[in-house]
C-alpha cells in the first residue's frame, strides 16, 4: 500500500512509528470530518502523544479532546503530552462512535475519522483516503459502513 497523503512524523519517533494521519488540505472548509487517524491499538493514552504532537506543530496547540467512551479501552480525563495535559470528554451518546475531535484554544476543531486499529492496510488506505477528500463530505461512521458494504461485496 502506499502511504496516505498528509502522514506526519514525530521528531522523537522511529521511522518505523511514523504517525497514520491523513488530513484534507487546510484550504477546504471542514466536513464532518477532517482526515483521518489510524492507531495502532486501543490505548489511548499511548497513541495520543504523537496525533498531539503533530497537531501542536502544524495546527495549534491542542488542549481538548471528545470522544465515544466505547471506542478506546481506558478514558482517561487528563492526558498527558509532551509540554502539557489535554483534557477529555468522554461521551456515549450524541457523538460518532467512530470519530475523535481535538480542540485547539482559538484555532479551532477538526474531527477525525478513527480507523480502528485491526484494519487491514489498503482498507485504512481507503479509508484515509475518503475521509480527507474535499468532494466527500461522510461521516466517520458512514465511511466505516461503506468499508464493511464494499467488502461484503467484493467478499474482502
Amino acid at each position: 500500500m502506499n502511504a496516505p497523503t498528509g502522514q506526519l512524523a514525530p521528531s522523537d519517533r522511529a521511522p518505523s512509528a511514523v504517525l497514520r494521519l491523513t488530513l484534507r488540505p487546510p484550504t477546504f472548509p471542514h466536513g464532518p470530518v477532517s482526515g483521518a487517524w489510524w492507531p495502532r491499538s486501543g490505548d489511548l493514552s499511548a497513541e495520543l502523544p504523537a496525533l498531539i504532537e503533530a497537531f501542536d506543530s502544524s495546527r495549534g496547540r491542542v488542549t481538548r479532546l471528545t470522544a465515544h467512551r466505547d471506542t478506546w479501552d481506558q478514558a482517561p480525563y487528563d492526558v498527558p503530552v509532551a509540554g502539557h495535559t489535554v483534557k477529555a470528554a468522554w461521551l456515549t451518546s450524541g457523538f460518532d462512535p467512530h470519530a475523535i475531535r481535538l480542540f485547539s484554544y482559538g484555532v479551532g476543531h477538526w474531527d477525525l475519522l478513527v480507523v480502528p486499529p485491526g484494519t487491514e492496510a489498503s482498507a485504512a488506505g481507503r479509508m484515509m483516503a475518503a475521509a480527507a477528500d474535499p468532494a466527500l463530505r461522510r461521516t466517520a461512521t458512514a465511511l466505516l459502513r461503506d468499508r464493511a458494504e464494499s467488502e461484503s461485496v467484493t467478499g474482502a
